[in-house]
């Protein structure tokens, strides 16, 4: 005995939907129907991708000539700049999906 494929078990929810329409049973049609948009992808809207395009490793840079007051700054600046980039992606979802 073989597992049914995909056209087979959307042929039997055609066919339990037939048998609802019939038996006027509401339930039944609306299980069905949900059943084949789960089985075909459709009971969902599609994933967007957020990512940034591009390629996203830095190159390494040599810190060791920066005085602790200079790293401090630089990492309080760096720290601004991913937040910011952080809040823009954020609104960018909340606004497009």
């Amino acid at each position: 005995m073989r597992l049914p494929d995909l056209n087979d078990l959307i042929q039997d929810l055609q066919l339990a939907k037939q048998m609802a329409i019939e038996d006027r049973n509401t339930n039944s049609l609306i299980m069905a129907t949900i059943g084949q948009a789960k089985l075909l992808g459709i009971d969902k809207p599609p994933i967007k991708d957020v990512t940034p395009e591009g390629n996203s490793e830095q190159p390494a840079i040599d810190y060791s000539a920066l005085s602790d007051d200079e790293l401090r700054q630089l990492i309080a600046m760096t720290e601004k700049m991913e937040k910011a980039a952080l809040n823009k992606r954020i609104s960018h979802a909340q606004d497009n999906y």
